[in-house]
């Protein structure tokens, strides 16, 4: 997150050596990615650095991991990782309290809003950042129905790397939104896009994406066959039903609360999704969700026991 920021405080006055350093964050992330085999998505425990930089690395993560269920070639993948850090880059040249699209915004602040696009194409260009990370920070709000702005471009006109974006942005804002109190649980917010985004959305994007989450994405409170309490913190996308979960137990501290990999428990599965006011008030204190979620990676073979340390 630290770095995230570094880099976009560099865009407006060293638009170079942010180019380089963003560069070198994508490669870094992409090099662990591709070396990782089977990887999981896990939960970190607390969403640091601003919003702004919190959301760039969501949207990255999520964004390569996606790519690589593609088989996107390493070239693409550098791109899809810079353009997602930098998606939102042009909202430097926009006032604070226009930088998150809302919805009692007039007509012409909806049309200012929409301006981040060009003025990040434009950074783009002080930055002599690649082609199909360029494409990203300009295509990012378009839709594969052609409803997006700011040119109208339908899927198939759109790249690859701009499709996934397009989608995870969304996503990471219906759990992070700005005002907190509007935000979805993981599985809610991947239930309304799959309603809502299937004309928005690159299809079979959106089929790898709900795939690969699973159906309760980490940092979803839920609760078990069992009865009992847990929060979601890891999902290995070839295994998406059977996630890992820290379980509620009244018995024991939440240092010692019990690590749960549902794939070896063949009788316990989850029953339901609950937004966190939903759990009773000590699995709330105990499991503790955050009113942020953000995300990462690792190798699956990895996953031990300090899954959301």
């Amino acid at each position: 997150n630290l770095a995230c920021k570094t880099l976009t405080d560099l865009v407006p006055s060293k638009p170079k050596l942010a180019r380089e350093q963003s560069e070198a964050l994508s490669r870094a992330l992409v090099d662990k990615m591709l070396g990782a085999g089977e990887t999981c998505i896990r939960l970190l425990s607390e969403a640091a650095g601003d919003k702004a930089s919190a959301h760039a690395i969501n949207v990255t993560v999520i964004a390569l991991l996606l790519g690589k269920t593609f088989g996107l070639a390493e070239s693409d993948m550098l791109d899809l990782g810079v353009g997602a850090l930098l998606h939102d880059v042009g909202k430097l040249d926009l006032p604070e309290r226009l930088r998150h699209r809302e919805d009692h915004f007039s007509q012409s602040e909806s049309l200012y809003y929409q301006e981040h696009v060009a003025h990040g194409s434009a950074h783009a260009q002080r930055m002599g950042l690649a082609e199909g990370a360029r494409w990203v920070i300009e295509q990012h709000h378009e839709h594969a129905d052609g409803s997006g702005f700011p040119r109208r471009l339908t899927s198939e006109r759109m790249s690859v790397a701009a499709r996934i974006v397009a989608l995870v942005n969304r996503y990471d804002n219906l759990c992070n939104p700005n005002v907190p109190s509007r935000a979805l649980t993981p599985h809610e917010a991947l239930s309304l896009l799959f309603a809502q985004g299937k004309t928005k959305f690159d299809a079979t994007i959106m089929g790898a994406f709900v795939k690969m989450m699973g159906v309760y994405p980490p940092g979803s409170a839920v609760q078990l066959t069992d009865d009992r309490f847990a929060l979601v913190v890891a999902v290995n996308a070839n295994r998406p039903l059977k996630p890992r979960v820290l379980v509620h137990d009244s018995v024991v501290t939440a240092a010692d609360a019990l690590l749960l990999d549902l794939e070896n428990e063949p009788k316990i599965g989850i029953r339901r999704s609950l937004k966190p006011l939903g759990l009773p008030r000590e699995a709330l204190e105990f499991l503790a969700p955050r009113p942020r979620v953000a995300y990462f990676f690792e190798p699956a073979h990895e996953l031990e026991t300090e899954t959301i340390g």
